[in-house]
């Protein structure tokens, strides 16, 4: 076994416990800060290539947000139609609807 399978078992190593300590957050370029601060020499795409050969992924998620608030004071609208969408001809049952879209900006 050469040096480099050494250097590269011993950072995936410190990638894989930093990976578990960081609750998989942490990409490539967090990961190479912290095991450069740790005195490991690597570089971004080396890490990258290792965690990409290994199947370490990092786990994004989304914070949930509430959008709706229901403790208010405010009249509820009575429910005229009970849920009965059937009407006989046109304009008779309007309905609505609020829906939420993500945008690369911003919640519509």
């Amino acid at each position: 076994m050469c040096q480099r399978q050494r250097d590269d078992m011993v950072i995936l190593a410190y990638i894989r416990n930093q990976h578990h300590l960081s609750l998989q957050s942490y990409g490539r370029l967090r990961m190479t800060e912290e095991l450069q601060e740790r005195g490991l020499k690597v570089g971004y795409r080396r890490l990258g290539l290792l965690m990409r050969e290994n199947g370490i992924k990092i786990v994004r998620t989304q914070k949930f947000k509430v959008t709706t608030d229901s403790n208010h004071a405010f009249n509820i609208a009575p429910n005229l139609l009970d849920q009965d969408f059937s009407a006989d001809g046109p304009n008779q049952k309007w309905v609505g609807d609020i829906s939420y879209i993500w945008t690369s900006e911003r919640l519509l």
